[in-house]
Protein backbone atom coordinates (compact mmCIF):
# COMPACT_ATOMS: atom_id res chain seq x y z
CA UNK A 1 0.00 0.00 0.00
CA UNK A 2 1.11 3.55 -0.61
CA UNK A 3 2.25 6.12 1.89
CA UNK A 4 0.15 8.64 0.21
CA UNK A 5 -3.14 9.33 -1.32
CA UNK A 6 -3.91 9.92 -4.89
CA UNK A 7 -7.03 9.95 -7.02
CA UNK A 8 -7.50 7.34 -9.29
CA UNK A 9 -7.36 10.37 -12.61
CA UNK A 10 -3.87 10.98 -11.42
CA UNK A 11 -1.05 9.96 -12.88
CA UNK A 12 2.12 9.37 -11.33
CA UNK A 13 5.08 8.28 -13.27
CA UNK A 14 7.23 5.42 -12.26
CA UNK A 15 10.08 6.63 -10.27
CA UNK A 16 8.15 9.70 -8.48
CA UNK A 17 9.01 10.22 -5.36
CA UNK A 18 6.00 11.32 -3.19
CA UNK A 19 6.09 11.60 0.74
CA UNK A 20 4.01 10.00 3.59
CA UNK A 21 0.31 11.40 4.13
CA UNK A 22 0.81 13.78 0.63
CA UNK A 23 -2.35 14.00 -1.29
CA UNK A 24 -2.38 14.11 -5.25
CA UNK A 25 -5.95 15.21 -6.42
CA UNK A 26 -7.76 14.68 -9.76
CA UNK A 27 -6.15 15.07 -13.29
CA UNK A 28 -2.73 15.68 -11.64
CA UNK A 29 0.36 14.44 -13.50
CA UNK A 30 3.68 13.98 -11.48
CA UNK A 31 6.36 12.87 -13.37
CA UNK A 32 9.55 10.31 -13.07
CA UNK A 33 12.04 12.28 -10.89
CA UNK A 34 9.81 14.70 -9.37
CA UNK A 35 9.95 14.69 -5.21
CA UNK A 36 7.00 16.08 -3.46
CA UNK A 37 7.71 16.08 0.45
CA UNK A 38 5.64 14.99 3.19
CA UNK A 39 2.31 16.19 4.21
CA UNK A 40 1.93 17.88 0.85
CA UNK A 41 -1.57 18.79 -1.06
CA UNK A 42 -1.04 19.13 -4.83
CA UNK A 43 -4.66 20.63 -6.07
CA UNK A 44 -6.47 19.35 -9.38
CA UNK A 45 -5.49 19.65 -12.78
CA UNK A 46 -1.63 20.19 -12.06
CA UNK A 47 2.05 18.99 -13.27
CA UNK A 48 4.35 18.80 -11.54
CA UNK A 49 7.75 17.74 -13.67
CA UNK A 50 10.99 15.76 -13.32
CA UNK A 51 13.32 17.99 -12.12
CA UNK A 52 10.75 19.79 -9.59
CA UNK A 53 11.37 19.43 -5.91
CA UNK A 54 8.71 19.98 -3.04
CA UNK A 55 9.52 20.26 0.37
CA UNK A 56 7.05 19.11 3.10
CA UNK A 57 3.76 20.50 4.03
CA UNK A 58 3.58 22.42 0.93
CA UNK A 59 -0.19 23.32 -0.72
CA UNK A 60 -0.51 23.56 -4.22
CA UNK A 61 -3.36 24.45 -5.75
CA UNK A 62 -5.29 23.85 -8.81
CA UNK A 63 -4.38 24.59 -12.01
CA UNK A 64 -0.33 25.08 -11.41
CA UNK A 65 2.41 23.96 -13.39
CA UNK A 66 5.80 23.51 -11.73
CA UNK A 67 8.16 22.84 -14.55
CA UNK A 68 11.70 21.50 -14.52
CA UNK A 69 14.04 23.08 -11.83
CA UNK A 70 11.59 24.87 -9.66
CA UNK A 71 12.03 24.03 -6.15
CA UNK A 72 9.48 24.95 -3.42
CA UNK A 73 10.88 24.72 -0.01
CA UNK A 74 8.86 23.75 3.08
CA UNK A 75 5.36 24.91 3.90
CA UNK A 76 5.13 27.15 0.47
CA UNK A 77 1.37 27.92 -0.25
CA UNK A 78 0.94 28.32 -4.51
CA UNK A 79 -2.45 29.67 -5.26
CA UNK A 80 -4.34 28.17 -8.09
CA UNK A 81 -3.19 29.03 -11.72
CA UNK A 82 -0.26 30.51 -10.19
CA UNK A 83 2.52 30.19 -13.23
CA UNK A 84 6.15 29.47 -13.23
CA UNK A 85 8.37 29.44 -16.07
CA UNK A 86 11.47 28.05 -16.16
CA UNK A 87 12.96 29.46 -19.94
CA UNK A 88 12.88 33.48 -20.34
CA UNK A 89 12.55 33.16 -24.14
CA UNK A 90 11.49 30.01 -25.74
CA UNK A 91 11.48 29.01 -29.04
CA UNK A 92 9.75 26.76 -30.46
CA UNK A 93 12.38 25.34 -33.20
CA UNK A 94 15.37 26.28 -30.96
CA UNK A 95 14.18 23.87 -27.44
CA UNK A 96 16.89 24.23 -24.99
CA UNK A 97 17.38 20.65 -24.19
CA UNK A 98 16.47 20.88 -20.41
CA UNK A 99 19.22 23.91 -20.18
CA UNK A 100 16.14 25.40 -17.90
CA UNK A 101 16.75 28.65 -15.21
CA UNK A 102 16.02 27.12 -11.89
CA UNK A 103 13.63 28.83 -9.40
CA UNK A 104 13.65 28.87 -5.48
CA UNK A 105 10.57 29.41 -3.22
CA UNK A 106 12.31 29.49 -0.02
CA UNK A 107 10.25 28.31 3.24
CA UNK A 108 6.85 29.65 4.00
CA UNK A 109 5.98 32.55 1.32
CA UNK A 110 2.83 32.50 -0.27
CA UNK A 111 1.95 32.79 -4.11
CA UNK A 112 -1.19 34.08 -4.47
CA UNK A 113 -3.47 33.09 -7.31
CA UNK A 114 -2.69 34.27 -10.78
CA UNK A 115 0.71 35.45 -10.17
CA UNK A 116 3.18 35.16 -12.58
CA UNK A 117 6.89 34.00 -11.58
CA UNK A 118 9.88 34.53 -14.13
CA UNK A 119 12.43 31.80 -14.21
CA UNK A 120 15.87 32.66 -12.01
CA UNK A 121 13.90 34.25 -8.78
CA UNK A 122 14.43 33.75 -5.44
CA UNK A 123 11.56 34.49 -3.60
CA UNK A 124 12.30 34.71 0.21
CA UNK A 125 11.14 33.03 3.33
CA UNK A 126 7.80 33.71 4.32
CA UNK A 127 7.22 36.13 1.61
CA UNK A 128 3.83 37.51 -0.04
CA UNK A 129 3.00 37.64 -3.37
CA UNK A 130 -0.09 39.40 -4.02
CA UNK A 131 -2.92 37.73 -6.81
CA UNK A 132 -1.79 38.17 -10.25
CA UNK A 133 1.45 39.70 -9.44
CA UNK A 134 3.98 39.50 -12.22
CA UNK A 135 7.45 38.61 -10.22
CA UNK A 136 10.07 39.49 -12.03
CA UNK A 137 13.58 40.25 -9.55
CA UNK A 138 14.01 38.34 -6.12
CA UNK A 139 11.84 39.34 -3.41
CA UNK A 140 12.87 39.55 0.38
CA UNK A 141 12.30 37.59 3.26
CA UNK A 142 8.97 38.73 5.00
CA UNK A 143 8.41 41.25 2.08
CA UNK A 144 4.59 41.80 0.24
CA UNK A 145 5.41 42.23 -3.36
CA UNK A 146 2.54 43.23 -5.68
CA UNK A 147 1.61 44.56 -8.84
CA UNK A 148 2.69 44.57 -12.42
CA UNK A 149 5.95 44.21 -12.32
CA UNK A 150 5.76 43.00 -9.05
CA UNK A 151 6.84 46.04 -6.40
CA UNK A 152 7.60 46.02 -2.44
CA UNK A 153 4.46 47.33 -0.78
CA UNK A 154 4.92 46.91 2.71
CA UNK A 155 5.89 43.83 5.08
CA UNK A 156 4.35 40.76 6.55
CA UNK A 157 4.78 38.22 9.50
CA UNK A 158 5.33 34.67 9.50
CA UNK A 159 2.05 34.01 10.63
CA UNK A 160 0.63 36.45 7.66
CA UNK A 161 -0.16 39.40 9.84
CA UNK A 162 0.70 42.76 7.82
CA UNK A 163 3.92 44.11 9.94
CA UNK A 164 3.89 48.08 10.52
CA UNK A 165 7.66 49.10 11.12
CA UNK A 166 8.16 51.44 13.81
CA UNK A 167 11.78 52.97 14.06
CA UNK A 168 14.56 49.68 14.34
CA UNK A 169 12.01 46.88 15.96
CA UNK A 170 8.42 45.88 15.27
CA UNK A 171 5.92 43.63 17.02
CA UNK A 172 3.14 41.59 14.86
CA UNK A 173 0.07 42.51 16.96
CA UNK A 174 -0.87 39.03 16.23
CA UNK A 175 1.38 36.71 17.14
CA UNK A 176 3.97 38.82 19.17
CA UNK A 177 6.95 37.76 17.28
CA UNK A 178 9.38 40.59 17.08
CA UNK A 179 11.06 41.86 14.16
CA UNK A 180 13.85 43.98 13.31
CA UNK A 181 15.06 46.34 10.52
CA UNK A 182 18.33 45.83 8.85
CA UNK A 183 19.41 48.53 6.37
CA UNK A 184 16.34 47.60 3.43
CA UNK A 185 15.71 44.44 5.02
CA UNK A 186 13.53 42.45 8.04
CA UNK A 187 14.58 39.43 9.62
CA UNK A 188 13.01 37.69 12.55
CA UNK A 189 14.42 38.56 16.06
CA UNK A 190 16.10 35.55 17.94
Amino acid sequence: MKPYFSHPTAVIDKGAKIGNHSKIWHFTHIREGAKIGENCVIGQNCYIASRTVIGNGVKVENNVSLFDLVTLKDNVFVGPSAVFINDINPRAPYPKEGKWIPTLVKEGATIGANATILCGITIGKWAFVACGTVVTKDVKNYSIVKGNPGKHSGWICECGEKLFLKKKKTECQKCGRIYKKQKNNIELSK
